[in-house]
């Protein structure tokens, strides 16, 4: 197999942001070249396909500014220093819906835009939810609680209502390997 590995030759933080990192670097190319390669830090997420026993799912609507419009997702937030993905998870899930799940079960990795970012999701199954109250969001986080049928999440995916590749990802994914 040809061995296509870009290595380092020089760099710089183009923008050092709260969440993202911006760098530019200079690589060697497989022929012996030299290119610039420009991608965002991102310090990693997770999301949650929260499952109730009833078989219904948890999604979030939230207003995504980038796109200037609403999105609907699977709740997700990313990873704070030192915490562990499932910690994450849990917290999230907690923070975002006020639910708590009994049963916790790693489904996926999934790398959101491979050519620009290195933002890695990890993907959890949580079951046997239980409300705990209601949300603590963060301060200008907004955002509504719809619980829907397993097979209404995949219609939205299918018709397009849900475009959002964690989202997306999360539940093909079930949707394939579920029972194995």
């Amino acid at each position: 197999m040809e061995d296509f590995t870009e290595r380092f030759v020089s760099g710089e933080l183009v923008y050092d942001g709260g969440l993202l990192k911006v760098r530019r670097d200079v690589v060697r190319l497989p022929d012996g070249g030299e290119s610039a390669r420009e991608y965002i830090r991102h310090p990693g997420a997770c999301a949650i396909l929260a499952r109730f026993d009833d078989g219904r799912i948890l999604l979030e609507r939230q207003f995504r500014y980038p796109h200037g419009r609403d999105f609907i997702e699977i709740p997700a937030g990313k990873l704070e220093p030192g915490e562990p993905h499932l910690e994450t998870a849990k917290r999230e899930l907690a923070e975002e819906t006020g639910y708590v799940a009994r049963s916790w079960k790693r489904l996926c990795l999934i790398h959101t835009a491979i050519a620009y970012t290195d933002e890695g999701i990890e993907v959890y199954l949580a079951t046997g939810l239980e409300k705990r109250g209601g949300p603590t969001l963060d301060a200008g986080e907004f955002l509504e609680t719809l619980v829907v049928p397993f097979d209404e999440a995949l219609a939205m995916v299918k018709s397009g209502r849900i475009t959002d590749s964690k989202s997306m990802g999360a539940l093909l994914w079930y949707a394939t390997w579920k029972d194995g």
